[in-house]
């Protein structure tokens, strides 16, 4: 079955005026989303609002943390996350949004064990 597009809201169609983000549908398609956890989607998502044209942050950690209402060690933890999943570049003071690496890097899960394996 075809869905038909049609726009619920003529007068309140979006626009692109001034500066514009973008996050690429293969961040959701390719499994990218579902690879992250919830703090890493929110942090990787405001990086994208507030980032220019290549992807550039000068906005602090600390205001960062101010504007998500999110601890300074859980955006760190959410941070590292991202840099390991080779999503951002962080140097100490700004911030890179990445173009998406060919497939999502996952985080080596431990492996599961049982009281008897002690």
């Amino acid at each position: 079955m075809k869905i038909e597009k049609q726009i619920l809201v003529p007068e309140r169609v979006r626009k692109i005026k001034g500066s514009f983000s973008f996050i690429p549908h293969r961040f959701v398609a390719d499994g990218f989303f579902s690879g992250l956890t919830h703090a890493e989607l929110v942090v990787y998502f405001l990086l994208v609002l507030v980032g220019d044209r290549h992807g550039l942050s000068y906005y602090s950690q600390d205001r960062l943390c101010t504007i998500l209402k999110m601890s300074a060690d859980d955006f760190m933890h959410a941070r590292n996350g991202l840099i390991e999943k080779s999503l951002i570049a962080f140097d100490g003071y700004l911030f890179q949004v990445l173009s998406l690496p060919a497939k999502p890097i996952l985080k080596k899960s431990k492996p599961l064990t049982t009281p008897e394996d002690f």
